[in-house]
């Protein structure tokens, strides 16, 4: 179902054929986020994917808005901490319309001075929004406090400050060193022959070349902190975690069990307690952040001040749970059984496809497929479940962060110290 074919420069093309499906969706892939900024480029990253929209030699920006409205289909792009993406997903018949219009942008585009202008007045906008919503920035305050002074620990959209000091040379510089063919992923899935979509991705991605420098990134070194950010809100917003798991971990799927079964939906532990029991909170959930060299486990709840304690207490609570009482064999198989549908749910999404195409020939030089995703779920044991917690939940790797009226860092370490963890 998988195909890989390397073009003569260097960039790959991976493909999935669905003859059942009418629809096609390509992705243009870069192993290039905000891990890879200096800190003299906080936010360039993401300003670069939002330049890419705003006209061409061939195109203005209203015209590369119109062509794919114009069939159906539809254009997008975001910006990660470890990659970049430019997709588009089209009826089939439309999939070569798709590419002109990706690779214009990705070739093409002009970035003139005044539409750089305009656009760090939306980004700073976008800033501004993201700022406004404290169960939002919580979690890049969480990633600052544990990675301080690390790319990783830093937001992905920049501060005002560095946004604004951005100019044409830096977008420039910065596209030419990292966009280059060795760094670059073409990924399509749907209605598609993968010898046609190759023949045309060489026209135009194969006989492109940059010498950019070879990626380097550094070694984060989590920090265990407490911070509190202090803002007139109604509700106090928290995160709290521990180091977590790289990408390739021998544990990983262990790993999403645990989540799954500790604060990864509806069933869970965590909602259920928290949530439906005790009426303490209306968000909470845990999730798993993985990069390539280390990872984050993270629980986030919205709460009033006043519940904060016993809050903390329950979480404290059921990850000793985890911890010392490990799961039933039950409670396992219903995990699992919710993962594998989850994920066979999204596949028959031709956009979840091609995502999954990209990124993991990105991460591991390889497609990981649905199939052996399953696979690998289907064998986590509750040992696995066990010995993934002992790895994680050790006292003294616990962080915390919270936003709201009260100074949670004087609670935080005597509750964890009472929570026998």
């Amino acid at each position: 179902m998988y195909r890989k074919q390397e073009l003569a420069n260097g960039v790959r093309v991976v493909t999935e054929e669905i003859p059942s499906v009418h629809s096609a969706a390509v992705g243009i892939w870069i192993g290039c986020g905000s891990r890879d900024e200096s800190e003299q480029q906080l936010g360039l990253s993401h300003f670069l994917e939002h330049m890419f929209f705003k006209g061409t030699k061939n195109r203005t920006a209203k015209q590369i808005a119109e062509q794919l409205d114009a069939v159906g289909g539809h254009l997008n792009a975001f910006t990660t901490k470890e990659y970049t993406c430019l997709y588009a997903k089209v009826v089939a018949e439309h999939l070569g319309l798709a590419i002109e219009v990706l690779s214009d942008m990705y070739f093409n585009s002009l970035f003139a001075e005044l539409d750089l202008a305009k656009e760090k007045k939306v980004v700073l906008e976008e800033i501004k929004m993201y700022e406004d919503s404290p169960d939002e920035l919580v979690h890049d305050l969480f990633s600052e406090t544990v990675w301080q002074d690390h790319p990783l620990g830093r937001p992905i959209l920049g501060s005002a400050e560095s946004v604004s000091s951005l100019g044409k040379d830096q977008v420039i510089e910065y596209l030419y060193k990292q966009y280059v063919p060795e760094n670059t992923v073409l990924a399509v899935a749907g209605n598609i022959k993968h010898h046609e979509v190759v023949n045309r991705l060489d026209d135009v991605f194969g006989q492109f070349r940059r010498n950019g420098g070879k990626r380097l990134m550094s070694p984060a070194v989590f920090q265990a902190r407490s911070r509190n950010f202090a803002k007139d809100t109604e509700q106090l917003q928290i995160c709290l975690g521990v180091p977590g798991l790289s990408q390739d971990d021998k544990d990983i799927y262990a790993l999403y069990a645990l989540n799954n079964m500790l604060g990864g939906g509806l069933s869970s532990r965590l909602f259920q307690e928290i949530r439906e029991e005790r009426g303490l909170a209306y968000s909470i959930y845990s999730y798993h952040t993985s990069y390539s060299d280390t990872g984050l486990f993270t629980i986030y709840a919205g709460t009033s001040p006043e519940n904060y304690q016993e809050l903390i207490e329950v979480i404290l609570k059921e990850i000793y749970s985890f911890k010392n009482k490990g799961v039933t064999e039950v409670e396992l198989q219903r995990t699992k059984d919710q993962i594998k549908g989850n994920l066979l749910l999204g596949m028959e999404n031709v956009s979840s496809r091609m995502s999954r195409l990209g990124k993991t020939e990105l991460s591991f030089d390889r497609v990981v497929t649905a199939e052996e995703i399953v696979k690998e779920i289907n064998t986590v044991t509750r040992q696995d479940i066990h010995m993934v917690a002992e790895r994680l939940f050790n006292r003294a790797s616990f962080s915390s962060t919270t936003i709201g009226q009260t100074n949670n860092e004087l609670l935080w370490p005597q509750l964890l110290a009472n929570s026998g963890l």
